[in-house]
């Protein structure tokens, strides 16, 4: 069975990111692990590095449900660090994986993209990376 590390932040929870998910499950069996950096967006960045906290623990536990309603082995949630870079850094060096998915919104409003974060990650843990591309999910207000 092969382990897959799954990072994404504002995606996490996008159709398109469970479709691809589900597409890699039916290639053959796996268990996969969501990582969401706690990167916040906006002006938030500049006041504290780390105010994406809570935004990202939101997007990771609706993933995590959202990605078994639909049939996906998921073995955990966790929430990383600010720089994606290291999340995934952090995350690689603590646990075993066979594979990265990288899930960002499109090109021209994505900061990952303008990071090139889904090569560099390929670059820096050697492990076969896949790019997801899609859009933030519209999650429903309390």
């Amino acid at each position: 069975m092969a382990d897959v590390l799954v990072v994404a932040n504002r995606t996490a929870e996008a159709p398109e990111l469970i479709d691809a998910l589900t597409e890699r499950a039916a290639q053959g069996e796996a268990v996969f692990t969501l990582l969401v950096p706690s990167t916040p967006h906006g002006v938030a960045w500049a006041a504290d590095m780390h105010s994406g906290s809570d935004e990202a623990e939101g997007h990771m536990l609706g993933a995590v449900e959202q990605m078994r309603a639909a049939g996906l082995n998921v073995k955990e949630g966790k929430v990383g660090d600010p720089d994606p870079i290291a999340a995934v850094q952090d995350e690689v060096n603590f646990a075993s994986y066979d594979e990265i998915v990288v899930s960002t919104l499109p090109g021209g409003i994505s900061k990952w993209l303008k990071l090139d974060l889904p090569h560099r990650v390929e670059r820096s843990t050697g492990l076969p990376t896949t790019h997801v591309v899609a859009h933030e999910a519209k999650v429903p207000s309390a």
